[in-house]
């Protein structure tokens, strides 16, 4: 049995009303959840560590469960997040694309 108080989610949302909404919601249903925000596609390819090849990858146990991933965003879009976490061997980590 899955236990949703303890998912980890990293929330990808440039727009600022939009992610503190969706924030609120998160925390209402998962109080005990972990949720990280990020503000563009570029800080999600950092967190992952997708565009320093040379860097090592997080751990497996320290990513997050689910990506809520906006497709319309500044500098990196949510395609091109989404295209580079499918094109990495080990990351497997479930999505929802927002828009």
């Amino acid at each position: 049995m899955n236990n949703l108080e303890t998912i980890d989610i990293l929330l990808v949302e440039d727009n600022v009303n939009d992610a503190e909404l969706a924030l609120r919601v998160l925390k209402k249903n998962l109080p005990n959840g972990k949720i990280k925000h990020l503000e563009d596609g570029e800080q999600a390819l950092d967190y992952f560590n997708l565009r320093h090849p040379d860097l090592s990858k997080p751990h497996p146990s320290s990513l997050p469960k689910v990506i809520l991933l906006d497709l319309k965003m500044p500098k990196i879009d949510g395609l091109q997040v989404l295209e580079a976490l499918k094109a990495h061997p080990t990351l497997r980590t479930p999505f929802l694309l927002l828009y």
